[in-house]
């Protein structure tokens, strides 16, 4: 999911730089099988070039945008009191 998409496809959103900013995410798969002692890993990317295609982490259109968009960022998780992030799995009693 594309960050301007947070909150609807139909009116994409930039992110505002230095702001904390909620992102609510819920992975459409289900039915996967963990087994005990195995560990669960969340990975938070600004791209996936090479293997989809390159962000240029400006609020342009990214298939038409020019080398001169394309710039470096960051990108935080926040975890405290104020703010803190979670990850919810439910579990099938089997």
């Amino acid at each position: 999911m594309r960050g301007r998409y947070r909150n609807s496809f139909e009116k994409p959103e930039a992110f505002k730089p230095g702001e904390v900013t909620k992102v609510k995410f819920e992975i459409p798969d289900i039915a996967h099988q963990f087994k005990k002692g195995h560990k669960i890993m969340v990975q938070v990317q600004n791209t996936w070039f090479p293997l989809v295609d390159r962000n240029p982490q400006k609020f342009v259109y990214i298939y038409t945008c020019d080398a001169s968009d394309f710039q470096k960022a960051a990108i935080r998780i926040y975890h405290d009191k104020k703010n803190s992030s979670v990850l919810k799995v439910s579990v099938l009693k089997g």
